[in-house]
């Protein structure tokens, strides 16, 4: 799997840390058992710095939205210098100056109705935190949002078995090394998939660029949703998120964690390319988000390419006969979903059309 695609794909990596985020509403390791990792919580005894960057400020997550969230809890230590630092909430005022449209958006008109489809990025920066001006129309207007998964939906995350990936000491040794890169100990993550526990660290390390998943526009999109009376439904399952993100022939897992491995090995570069995939985003060009496997530096070899369509292209057309489904129940809806769902010859806009929907791009507001 390329790592770095890890900012578009399912929101299974960028979950489990938001997950994580809201387990300091009840007792930590009843929830972190949830997740599959009490035992390994006990065993490490996570120190309170540990806690601090896997659940940020989690007993306001539960119940308010990432713009009303305060600062840390007082009796949390500060982060070290080379740690990678929770990104601080904006207040409203500063929120509400730098608002705009971000991603791209169309329109989906069948049967009498319009929903909407709106390419999703996974993890955020604070000012993200209020809707720009296309999200707050369609918000208006429509009677429910459908996200991949709502992140805000405990019962959704009853995390399901996993296929097992043995490691040699080679491997254990650079994930560990991983670890303290990001101010973990060695294995605190040992009872994630070894390829979540990749993606985990590529999160914790965007946080030097100020990003951060409670700023993920599903989040986002979740809480909004929930502030206005709108049921938020969900397109996928946590099962079959799993099944896509993680290969179940252990070959073909291994390249692809020594894949991941190589990237967060070479940190400069990988925050390079996060960097412009958020700049790619941010300013909604989908010509350029189309031709991602020429400047991403995360596509080198056919595994690589498998991977992508597994992941990408193998999951559009469930999620368009999903939508078309639900549109057809007599709803119209803001449907969110990673932005590279949005390319290639299997795009999401194009089996919508084969689907009987009128796909038409939405320009930025202010735009002629």
């Amino acid at each position: 799997m390329p790592l770095a695609h890890a900012m578009f794909y399912g929101i299974v990596p960028g979950m489990l840390l938001s997950f994580l985020f809201r387990c300091l509403a009840r007792p930590v390791f009843r929830c972190l058992a949830r997740l599959g990792l009490g035992q390994v919580a006990r065993r490490a005894l996570l120190p309170p710095l540990t806690l601090v960057l896997l659940l940020g400020t989690a007993a306001q997550a539960a119940q308010a939205a990432p713009a009303a969230q305060a600062a840390p809890a007082a009796s949390a230590p500060p982060p070290k210098a080379n740690c990678p630092a929770e990104p601080a909430p904006l207040p409203a005022a500063r929120l509400a100056a730098l608002a705009k449209d971000r991603g791209v958006m169309w329109t989906l008109s069948r049967d009498g109705r319009t929903s909407y489809l709106y390419a999703s990025l996974h993890v955020g920066r604070p000012a993200w935190a209020a809707p720009g001006p296309r999200l707050l129309a369609a918000l208006a207007q429509v009677d429910a949002v459908a996200l991949e998964l709502d992140p805000l939906d405990r019962d959704a995350w009853q995390m399901p078995p996993m296929p097992e990936l043995p490691l040699d000491a080679s491997l254990r040794r650079r994930l560990d090394a991983q670890a303290a890169a990001v101010c973990l100990p060695p294995g605190a993550l040992a009872a994630m998939h070894p390829l979540l526990q990749t993606s985990t660290y590529m999160l914790l390390r965007a946080r030097a660029l100020g990003l951060d998943v409670r700023y993920g526009q599903e989040m986002l999109l979740s809480q909004w949703a929930r502030e206005r009376g709108l049921p938020v439904l969900a397109l996928e399952t946590l099962q079959g998120q799993l099944e896509a993100l993680l290969p179940a022939d252990v070959d073909a897992a291994r390249h692809e964690l020594r894949a991941n491995l190589r990237q967060l090995e070479r940190p400069a570069a990988l925050l390079r390319t996060l960097d412009t995939m958020v700049a790619v985003y941010d300013r909604g060009d989908l010509a350029r988000l189309n031709r991602y496997a020429e400047w991403c530096d995360c596509v080198t070899d056919a595994a690589d390419r498998t991977a992508l369509r597994r992941i990408n292209d193998g999951r559009n057309p469930a999620l368009a006969e999903r939508i078309a489904e639900l549109h057809q129940r007599g709803q119209s809806l803001l449907v969110a979903v990673g932005a590279m769902h949005m390319t290639g010859p299997r795009a999401l806009p194009a089996l919508l059309r084969e689907h009987g929907f009128e796909v038409t791009l939405m320009p930025p507001s202010g735009s002629r």
